[in-house]
């Protein structure tokens, strides 16, 4: 795919890079289905273990919605733009958050707007040291419609969301790291190198397992306890018929490597 997004594969890696960077990677509508189209490509296929998103050029990760693609939509009435600008994009955050196998977020430059709503979305995010988040929104009249006033809180707490959705001020990628909204932050230069390295240490593990992962924590995480415990009885059952768990656990019985073929 071009023309917004480019989609390489890298082994069990699939690398999605927004490529508008002279509208610094900010997502226009036709990227959006571009993006779900990758998303269905990508869990269709099972040589494909791990998707890496990130952002082309070194300014910006994604400056968020392109205003000059929604403006008219908005323009339209709320009705049409409950429809068009806030479902399709709460869809994709809402995809990401959920997919079955890990997207990993390499955060290039600048994550404004929706850029920060799919680094919230995202399960793991690597930042460079030149990255930047805000909540940007709010300068534009309106609150973040993409999941942000519902994920960032549970990420990073209440009164750190509210001060990020309230004033719109960027923080860097120390402090995005040290309040969670990234794992971790690494030198400009090295950041796909260690996404490709975080993605090939989970590739090496049981498919299955890893969506179970993704699952039980995903569903689990603002359920009461017990219904949490509920979300990850019923993912471990899943796995018991599999032939990934008795790969596993013979590998470690005879003291070897395990070799998982996600079934």
């Amino acid at each position: 795919m071009t023309d917004g997004l480019r989609f390489d594969r890298d082994g069990a890696i699939a690398l999605l890079t927004l490529d508008r960077p002279h509208h610094l990677n900010a997502i226009d509508f036709a990227t959006i289905d571009r993006l779900q189209a990758a998303l269905e490509e990508i869990e269709r296929e099972p040589a494909l273990r791990v998707a890496i998103l990130t952002g082309a050029g070194d300014r910006a990760f994604c400056a968020g919605a392109d205003i000059h693609d929604f403006a008219p939509i908005v323009r339209a009435g709320p009705e049409a733009a409950l429809r068009d600008f806030v479902r399709r994009g709460q869809a994709l955050t809402a995809r990401i958050e959920s997919f079955p196998k890990p997207v990993i977020v390499a955060v290039n430059g600048l994550a404004f707007g929706g850029g920060c709503e799919i680094t919230e979305a995202a399960p793991l995010a690597i930042a460079s040291d030149r990255a930047s988040f805000a909540k940007s929104e709010i300068r534009l009249g309106f609150a973040p419609p993409y999941g942000g006033t519902q994920r960032l809180p549970r990420l990073v707490g209440r009164k750190r969301a509210l001060e990020m959705l309230l004033t719109a001020e960027p923080i860097g990628a120390a402090q995005a790291q040290a309040i969670g909204l990234v794992n971790r932050v690494v030198p400009h230069e090295t950041l796909l190198p260690a996404a490709r390295d975080l993605a090939l240490r989970i590739a090496a593990m049981s498919p299955l397992a890893v969506a179970a992962c993704l699952t039980s924590v995903t569903r689990g995480l603002n359920l009461p306890i017990d219904e949490g415990l509920a979300v990850e009885a019923a993912q471990f059952a899943r796995m018991a018929a599999t032939a990934d768990i008795r790969e596993g656990i013979d590998a470690f019985l005879e003291k070897r490597g395990p070799i998982f073929e996600g079934r």
